[in-house]
């Protein structure tokens, strides 16, 4: 097997774009984790990604690779801006040409092959039109979902919210409909226990 070494410029750009997408790790989300602290969008793209690699058995006709390196990219661009929680997002903000330009201007460093890659990637997945788009919007709400259920909240936290949260996103895959029926249960269960104490 023969094995080439990348360039200095081109491994020099691609350790410029990771320092630059390190800061992924400190852009907090309104999600909580079990104790309580603010989770990460890093954090949140990991179990993105473990969660598609847990189903991945279930994903007949669906590129699984492509899907997990949509799910990788998808929010890579709130480095830069942080991120918008779900309660405050609105149709017509701007938010996704935000993010977008985020995106561009953090891949700056990496070779043009990766920057265009990681772009068009992310722009599939706004898109949502392929399947494996589909699954990691749905996804992308159901692991948002999944951490409210399980986050230490505070008191004035909306479980009710959650109930209508990305229906639409959630809608367009029979395995989507199957995890947020569960994920759906969960938030109801919590609702009934609120009301009743």
């Amino acid at each position: 097997m023969t094995v080439t070494t990348p360039s200095f410029e081109r491994i020099s750009g691609i350790l410029a774009f990771l320092d630059e997408a390190n800061r992924l790790k400190d852009t907090l989300r309104s999600g909580r984790t079990p104790e309580g602290r603010q989770e990460s969008t890093a954090e949140h793209s990991w179990r993105l990604c473990l969660l598609v690699m847990l189903l991945a058995g279930e994903l007949e006709g669906v590129d699984v690779l492509r899907l997990l390196r949509i799910c990788i990219v998808h929010d890579l661009g709130e480095a830069i801006s942080g991120d918008v929680p779900a309660i405050e997002q609105r149709a017509g903000d701007d938010r996704a040409s935000r993010e977008r330009a985020d995106l561009v201007t953090l891949c700056a460093a990496l070779p043009e092959d990766l920057r265009t890659e990681i772009v068009a990637l992310w722009d599939e997945y706004a898109a949502a039109a392929s399947p494996e788009a589909i699954l990691a919007k749905g996804l992308d709400k159901i692991e948002t979902m999944l951490t409210h259920s399980t986050g230490k909240n505070g008191d004035d936290f909306d479980y009710r919210f959650n109930l209508g949260y990305g229906l639409a996103a959630t809608g367009r895959h029979p395995l989507l409909r199957a995890l947020r029926a569960q994920v759906d249960a969960r938030h109801r269960a919590i609702l009934d226990r609120q009301q009743s104490s």
